[in-house]
């Protein structure tokens, strides 16, 4: 499945939940939720996966990031009123962290759900004009 027909899927599913059961609650609530429609649509995944985090080939630490999807793509999930540029930032980091072309932040806190596309500009898939 291409990033494109991935995050897609993604998305749909995280508009489901946003759907059913609206903005106010915490994280861990749409984690839950998200779980439950990504297994119902086929899609495999690893939740609350810690990755290592790297520094010039040495591990400097770890993060745990929300979904890790079809080994491809990680999303990262929020509850916040608004996305903010730091939040922007933060899963952009992990794309690079984590060597992925792309990866989702979706926040669910707002009245109308949120979601960006991040991608990992240093990546090869990305450099190449093969994103999507």
């Amino acid at each position: 499945m291409k990033n494109k027909e991935l995050t897609h899927k993604i998305i749909g599913c995280a508009m489901k939940v946003h759907s059913t059961l609206g903005n106010g609650f915490q994280e861990v609530i749409y984690q839950r939720a998200m779980a439950i429609e990504m297994k119902k649509q086929g899609l495999h995944f690893q939740r609350e996966m810690e990755m290592d985090i790297h520094y010039e080939g040495e591990k400097i630490g770890t993060r745990r990031v929300d979904f890790f999807v079809e080994n491809q793509i990680m999303v990262e999930l929020k509850a916040l009123v608004n996305l903010e540029d730091v939040h922007l930032a933060q899963a952009m980091n992990y794309c690079q962290a984590y060597n992925l072309p792309i990866g989702l932040l979706i926040n669910f806190g707002s009245k109308s759900m949120q979601f960006k596309r991040v991608y990992n500009v240093n990546h090869p898939e990305n450099r190449l004009g093969l994103r999507d």
